[in-house]
């Protein structure tokens, strides 16, 4: 066998020639991607149809009950105070989280093709994950006030002001939107391949970095960082937070009192159990070799359900909300009741 340089210029020519046109495909096919196809849950019509009803229906009572309680806070003066200003920010947040994911859902759970734009695949990653992050922030600042309320009662009313809680609020919506922008940032500058399918029913991050041309090994060890830095920070806070709270409350000497303590803080215990819960399964715990669908439910369990169970736990838990909710509804009857009569 002879082996010529002449062969051997050819071979190089070739593998060069191969390289040089992966890379310009690399660059077309980055060049041309407009939209991404999001394949969300691909059934038959028929399941798809009674996925509409079930998610519209969760959608509507989710807007309903948020509705319900911001609207009790602002036009009750007891609720307004340092809690249940927080709490009403926490129902306004809630209809944003969900409203970022689902109204698309819903279109494309009734279209064939489920595309959505470029830009607006890492908004709405972007807006998601950003109120995700803004959650966080408002149960670790409703953990303090409930701390403060319990562990410091005597300095709760000149630490814990109204001014002072509305700052706390906007530190958390700002604190919240400005935590995902590098890694965002650092997604949206990675080459994307022909392949545009999704294989969910949101932007996720993880699976954007999977779509890239290119191994992006250092852009997916920062946002797994920034992940578990914010999930494990305010999640070991709130758990710190109220081993204080429960060391106060069982120093309480009537049992009155104890329970009294733990009715103001059941309703956030079962909140944070709830998202904290299904955010560590998706997260934290190994789930790369799960099925695709396993991972579009437990992403469902925080994004969807979890906005329409907080509303029910805390109307449900909480005394004084069922008191302004009913007072709410009465007000709206009488009103209506007498345009009625007036039209009459």
């Amino acid at each position: 066998m002879v082996f010529n340089h002449t062969d051997f210029y050819d071979t190089h020519l070739v593998s060069a020639a191969l390289q040089t046109n992966e890379y310009s495909n690399i660059n077309n096919c980055s060049s041309s991607v407009s939209e991404f196809i999001l394949l969300g849950f691909s059934y038959t019509c028929e399941i798809q149809v009674f996925l509409f009803s079930i998610f519209s229906g969760t959608y509507i009572l989710t807007l309903t009950g948020n509705l319900c309680i911001i609207c009790a806070v602002r036009w009750n003066h007891r609720l307004q105070t340092p809690m249940y200003i927080l709490l009403a920010n926490f129902s306004f947040l809630e209809i944003w989280f969900i409203t970022s994911i689902v109204p698309n859902m819903l279109a494309n759970l009734l279209s064939e093709t489920s595309t959505i734009s470029f830009y607006g695949c890492f908004l709405q990653s972007y807006f998601f994950f950003s109120m995700g992050a803004t959650e966080t922030f408002f149960l670790s600042a409703m953990a303090f006030d409930r701390y403060l309320a319990i562990c410091r009662p005597l300095h709760y009313p000149t630490v814990m002001t109204v001014q002072r809680c509305i700052r706390i609020g906007a530190g958390c919506w700002v604190c919240g939107f400005l935590y995902f922008l590098l890694p965002m940032n650092l997604i949206f500058q990675l080459p994307f391949c022909c392949s545009k399918k999704i294989d969910h029913f949101l932007c996720d991050p993880d699976i954007l970095i999977k779509l890239s041309c290119v191994p992006a090994h250092a852009t997916e060890i920062i946002c797994a960082i920034y992940n578990s830095v914010i999930i494990f920070s305010t999640f070991l806070f709130i758990t710190s937070t109220y081993i204080l709270v429960i060391r106060a409350v069982l120093r309480v000497p009537s049992v009155e009192g104890q329970h009294k303590a733990f009715s103001t803080c059941g309703s956030h215990l079962a909140v944070v159990s709830l998202f904290y819960g299904s955010i560590m399964v998706i997260y934290v715990s190994p789930t790369a070799g799960n099925p695709a669908e396993i991972q579009k439910i437990l992403s469902l369990s925080y994004s969807v359900l979890t906005p329409l169970f907080n509303p029910l736990i805390y109307s449900f838990r909480n005394k004084e909300m069922k008191v302004a909710l009913r007072k709410l509804f009465r007000i709206k009857i009488s009103r209506n009741s007498n345009r009625t009569i007036k039209w009459n």
